[in-house]
């Protein structure tokens, strides 16, 4: 190749990849390139070189996409904030993009053809204001910032446009946060507001005068937390249920999204009176509380959760419903050691890593008649869709959700039923 990072090459743009890139050629080598869209003639800066591929970032637009705007925000572009990858789209853009991504993941790797529509998800006005959850780093003279893409690197910033308004309010920005390594800001949907302190070592955070009430806990590892003021358990609401949700722990960050996602699950997993249903990777809960609900006092509802924190909510959580229970464990282990052979349904939410073949495995052999996998990564979904299929589970239905605008993070939610032959 000519050049090499940092050199910049002219490129014609093909097609969107998986992860907030594009393709383009450049002297037979593939180039994933940000910040471009698919049909554009790009100016483009090389950012790393392998033997295989490279990385670039579109500086100049020569030709640009009738799909192209103006990125609402001032830190969003090449070298700045890697929070955002879509920005320069506009949202039914992205939201076509996306579904193009799942439908190429899902043929490529698990022989699927399947048109995918990513549906918008209520609560993000023009794909803004809607991130309840905000991690910021810290640089060493306390001021906070994100990450800038494939870096550690902090790029300083004094408001976030995809950070709810509430999220906002806390001002975190605009703090002197020395002696911390990481500031999360969050807003719940019952409408309170904290911010989780996690400190550097052995360090102590003067915690500054903030905008708006707010709890602040500091994070003191393995999953504890300390109040210094107000609470550490947070209250969520969603289906008509509060959850607690202690400190950092998971809950999705689109305020739309834990109903828009129940709902899916919900049909389908058409759970009847008296089924036996499995929650795997339950988290504080949300989908075992509907379906314990939907199978009524004489089914039973088993949710399995590796940590710990969220282990102790969703018990909380689940407490006025003695046919759910929750148990703390890898997926594989804790089905192992509960000695669970068959299920009526089976609702999966995993990490982005996905299920693996063991526990695909594990949970095709349940025999259950239903399989509801929720995903946030499209490529390990599609991966674990095809081990499934080979175990008799093919996917009968997709829906796919905008959880996260102007990022390339998508929510799927796939229905697999049981071949009978």
């Amino acid at each position: 190749m000519s050049g090499g990072t940092g050199v910049p090459i002219e490129l014609n743009v093909e097609r969107v990849a998986n992860g907030g890139w594009c393709v383009a050629r450049h002297e037979g080598r593939v180039v994933f390139v940000r910040h471009a869209l698919p049909g554009e003639r790009v100016l483009a800066e090389v950012t790393e070189e392998t033997t295989r591929f490279l990385r670039a970032d579109a500086v100049e637009i020569l030709q640009a996409s009738p799909d192209r705007v103006t990125p609402p925000c001032p830190f969003a572009g090449p070298g700045r904030c890697g929070g955002c990858d879509w920005q320069h789209a506009t949202l039914e853009a992205q939201r076509r993009l996306k579904g193009e991504v799942v439908a190429e993941q899902l043929q490529r790797l698990a022989g699927i053809d399947m048109k995918v529509d990513v549906e918008e998800v209520p609560g993000a006005v023009r794909g803004l204001g809607w991130r309840t959850r905000v991690q910021f780093a810290v640089t060493p003279d306390g001021v906070p910032g994100l990450r800038r893409h494939r870096s550690h690197e902090i790029e300083p910033v004094d408001a976030c446009l995809i950070a709810h308004k509430e999220v906002e309010r806390v001002g975190v920005e605009r703090a002197d946060w020395r002696g911390a390594a990481a500031v999360e800001a969050i807003a719940t949907s019952t409408g309170e507001r904290a911010v989780v302190v996690t400190p550097k070592t052995h360090r102590t955070v003067a915690v500054p005068e903030l905008g708006a009430d707010a709890y602040v806990l500091v994070d003191e590892g393995r999953g504890q937390a300390r109040a210094v003021r107000g609470r550490t358990a947070l209250t969520e609401r969603a289906g008509g249920r509060d959850f607690r949700v202690t400190g950092s722990g998971f809950w999705q960050v689109h305020p739309g999204v834990p109903g828009v996602l129940l709902e899916a699950v919900l049909e389908y997993a058409a759970v009847r009176p008296g089924d036996w249903a499995l929650d795997l990777y339950c988290g504080v809960g949300l989908f075992a509380a509907a379906l314990a609900e939907a199978t009524g006092p004489e089914g039973a509802v088993l949710g399995i959760e590796s940590d710990a924190r969220a282990v102790q909510d969703a018990r909380h959580n689940l407490r006025d419903l003695p046919q759910a229970r929750v148990e703390r464990g890898r997926v594989e282990d804790t089905l192992d050691r509960l000695g669970v052979e068959r299920a009526d349904v089976v609702v999966v939410d995993p990490p982005r890593t996905g299920l693996g073949r063991d526990v695909v495995s594990r949970v095709a052999g349940l025999d259950a008649g239903r399989i509801v996998y929720v995903s946030c990564d499209p490529a390990t979904l599609a991966r674990d869709l095809s081990w499934f299929a080979d175990h008799g589970y093919p996917a009968v239905d997709l829906r796919a959700f905008d959880a996260f605008p102007m990022t390339h993070h998508v929510e799927t939610v796939v229905l697999l039923v049981k071949d009978v032959v």
